[in-house]
């Protein structure tokens, strides 16, 4: 449809810390890029120098005319010692989220995101014993900062999305390439989030806290195919199903063990729900069909996926459902707006209590192992220069946020001529 209304979904922007924030930092990422592990050769130390101009940046979401921001802690800077707190740093998160209030955005805080300190590596990671004890210290120590403005917190960003290239595929640090490292790790992270979870209620009782999880659509390459059948139902329990049942209930399933102290419940306020694209399977790998619409990166675009994931969430954990994450890899912005549109389309026509969408991202910024060369940003960024400009489909974002939707207008002015290519 071209045009339409989303008078219940507000509209935002989302970050990272270590992929916005830039400095000198002593963590998994940084160590990973000084390792030559980055495909361009790039570091976080640059990525958008967003510690540095965080005035400047707030203007650009005022500009955009959006109310809700997701945005991340960068641990090793607020800690950069095991129970070393710099009060400098923390002021600068404290300033920042008050100045966010002040300008009318809400911010959504993210605790984790795929960042470790140092320090914590040093002593295992993920796989350190003490994980739920140093991340709780973390936790608290954030919420008591930063609670007079913040209220909505994600403990963990997509813990399976980290679980599987950190520990299964080898393409994050620490480079594993173990299934039941992976599934172990995704075992810590939901005994944390859970304990997070309890952590953050306890300190401010009407705090809304939720996942941020990578959800994907699953489809067997060749449905008639019985071991495809079968492959697609596998790979989507082992990535995404199981764990969220976790993280959520306090039950482990299989391919977890029960843990001890962890009664079940329901740990979870909103569902974040984090929706880029749709894999196509033939064993335990991700894949993309033939002739469909891809990014530049190769994922398939697939709009009707983000309802598809988003009606199994619902009825499985009834609650408000936020798309926590939803963008493109387009790296000259020739269809980020088409695909803008055709998801929040997709979430117009459904009968569902989809109360926030946070497009990814805000500006270009650093993308992990792919490094500066992939750009998902609303707002172009030069990385030599620092310069910030709003992108096309930028203006087309502020537009829905003025009217509430897609007006005819807008979809003549920015979408009707955009097509995706296929693969």
């Amino acid at each position: 449809m071209a045009g339409f209304e989303l008078p219940d979904c507000e509209l935002g922007v989302a970050s990272a810390a270590t992929q916005i924030e830039g400095g000198d930092l002593d963590t998994n990422w940084h160590r990973w890029a000084a390792a030559g592990r980055i495909a361009d050769g790039s570091s976080p130390a640059r990525a958008a120098d967003h510690w540095n101009r965080v005035d400047e940046d707030l203007e650009l979401l005022k500009t955009l005319g959006v109310k809700h921001y997701r945005m991340g802690i960068e641990w090793a800077r607020v800690e950069p010692a095991p129970g070393e707190f710099d009060e400098a740093a923390i002021a600068h998160y404290r300033d920042e989220v008050a100045a966010l209030r002040a300008a009318g955005i809400t911010p959504l805080v993210t605790l984790h995101h795929f960042n470790l300190p140092g320090w914590l590596v040093d002593a295992g990671g993920w796989g350190s014993r003490s994980m739920k004890v140093h991340f709780g210290r973390f936790v608290r120590r954030m919420v008591l900062a930063l609670g007079e403005w913040v209220n909505e917190w994600i403990p963990i960003n997509e813990p399976n999305v980290y679980a599987t290239q950190a520990y299964l595929w080898g393409h994050w640090p620490p480079g594993e390439r173990s299934l039941p490292k992976a599934l172990a790790v995704m075992q810590a992270q939901a005994e944390v989030h859970i304990a997070a979870y309890q952590m953050i209620h306890a300190l401010q009782p009407h705090a809304l806290v939720g996942t941020a999880s990578h959800l994907r659509a699953f489809a067997p390459a060749d449905p008639d195919n019985p071991l495809h059948r079968v492959a697609a139902k596998a790979s989507e329990h082992l990535f995404q199903r199981a764990l969220l049942k976790a993280m959520n209930t306090g039950v482990f399933g299989w391919p977890f063990r029960r843990p001890s102290g962890v009664v079940p419940g329901r740990y979870y306020d909103f569902q974040g729900i984090n929706y880029y694209a749709r894999s196509t399977v033939r064993g335990l790998s991700d894949g993309v069909a033939e002739g469909v619409p891809v990014n530049d990166l190769g994922w398939e675009i697939y709009p009707q996926g983000l309802i598809e994931v988003c009606r199994w969430v619902h009825a499985a954990y009834p609650s408000p459902l936020y798309i926590t994450e939803n963008g493109t890899c387009d790296n000259t912005d020739a269809f980020r707006a088409k695909y803008v549109h055709d998801h929040l389309a997709q979430i117009a026509a459904a009968a569902l209590p989809i109360k926030r969408y946070y497009h990814w991202c805000f500006t270009d910024n650093w993308e992990w192992a792919d490094g500066e060369v992939p750009r998902f940003g609303l707002v172009e960024l030069n990385y030599e220069t620092q310069a910030r400009t709003i992108k096309e489909s930028g203006h087309f974002y502020a537009d829905i946020i003025a009217n509430a939707g897609v007006t005819a207008q807008a979809y003549q002015r920015w979408v009707a001529s955009q097509r995706y290519r296929t693969n």
